[in-house]
């Protein structure tokens, strides 16, 4: 927008006229006095700007503008019938005029300038569009190298954890191998077994992150029976697990469409942390049901919890809790590849916490391929 400032209406009159014809969107003001209210109220790329008048001059309200923040990047354009004053000219420069048009003025150079200055201040908006963009390119490239710095620091420790264990107790096996006792070999093969659990589990994460990175993670979707498979995993983590009652409600009648082996990934992800992050809790509750021809699942623990700021970022790739993360073992990685689950099976996930109270963490998924979703009455 241009601001034209002039006591004489008459002049207002024409140059808004002539500028408004070639397309430009005009303000103008009457007095130095009312056009620094409307500077500190609106933006303007140019102020075409007189000279001499009463109160306020030209110079005046030039130099007030060049001490507004917001009014850095206008430009402005000085218009005098003083031709011959050089020392008009020269204060005109040295207040923040870009240039100088003497009265009567020649609409066609006035309005070759006009676009001129139009042209450097789209040209330098653009540019300072890019140095943002630089900017923020250059700041999300370190913190990602930063995290992924982290991530190696973190993968290294958490692969050589169960190593060092699977080691010690192998150790220990062969003097319990000398002794004949059977019942102490027993139970050291079985903490090794869960060690090797432990890894297998590390590798197969770090083995998605790597198929995520390259789009290479590969999807069989099917229907298959959810209650059956729901069943059947909470078996299993409540024999793992029998310090913990894991609490079932709702179900799924029916087949639903997905790939089950990924969607029982997600599950597990969410029981094996809510146990994890509810070590003193009794009981988890996991709940399963339809809405709106879509599956929603959760899990519910009371334990730890976490606040706003952690349920913002939890399902970013290598993203950990650092009060938690001396505690809790992990990659940071888990949740991330659950969300990459749920989207490509175009569904949401996300959490509900309390902090000190506990987290819910859920998702929600199609029923059915999306061929046979357009098929389905709408609810």
């Amino acid at each position: 927008m241009i601001l034209i400032v002039d006591d004489s209406p008459e002049n207002i009159i024409s140059l808004k006229k002539v500028l408004e014809k070639n397309d430009f969107e005009v303000d103008t003001a009457s007095s130095g006095e009312e056009a620094l209210k409307k500077i500190l109220k609106k933006s303007y790329v140019l102020i075409i700007l007189d000279v001499q008048m009463p109160g306020m001059d030209g110079f005046e309200v030039a130099e007030a503008v060049s001490g507004y923040s917001k009014a850095k990047e206008t430009a402005i354009i000085f218009l005098s019938a003083a031709t011959a004053n050089v020392n008009l000219i020269t204060r005109g420069y040295s207040s923040g005029g870009l240039d100088y048009i003497s009265k009567p003025v020649d609409i066609n150079i006035l309005l070759l300038k006009v676009k001129t200055f139009y042209r450097i201040y789209e040209q330098s908006r653009a540019l300072n569009e890019m140095q943002k963009a630089l900017r923020e390119e250059i700041e999300f490239r370190k913190e990602a190298e930063r995290k992924k710095d982290e991530f190696i620091s973190i993968a290294s420790h958490e692969l050589k954890t169960p190593m060092t264990s699977i080691k010690g107790y192998i150790q220990l096996l062969e003097r319990s191998l000398d002794k004949n006792d059977k019942e102490t070999i027993r139970a050291r093969l079985h903490k090794v077994q869960n060690q090797i659990e432990k890894l297998n589990l590390l590798i197969a994460d770090l083995l998605d992150i790597s198929k995520i990175e390259s789009g290479k993670l590969k999807f069989n979707r099917q229907y298959f029976s959810f209650d059956n498979l729901l069943e059947h995993l909470i078996e299993v983590m409540q024999q793992s697990n029998p310090q913990v009652k894991i609490v079932k409600k709702g179900s799924v009648d029916g087949n639903i469409f997905g790939d089950e082996m990924r969607i029982e990934q997600v599950i597990i992800n969410f029981i094996t942390n809510a146990i994890k992050y509810g070590p003193d809790g009794e009981e988890i509750h996991i709940n399963s049901e339809i809405r709106d021809n879509e599956l929603y699942f959760s899990v519910k623990d009371f334990g730890i919890g976490m606040s706003e700021e952690h349920q913002q970022k939890i399902f970013e790739k290598f993203y950990r809790i650092e009060e938690t993360s001396e505690r809790f073992q992990g990659l940071g990685i888990g949740l991330y590849i659950c969300q990459e689950i749920i989207d490509r099976h175009k569904g949401k996930i996300g959490a509900h916490s309390v902090l000190g109270e506990g987290s819910e963490f859920y998702f929600q998924i199609p029923l059915y391929s999306e061929k046979e979703e357009k098929k389905q009455p709408q609810l």
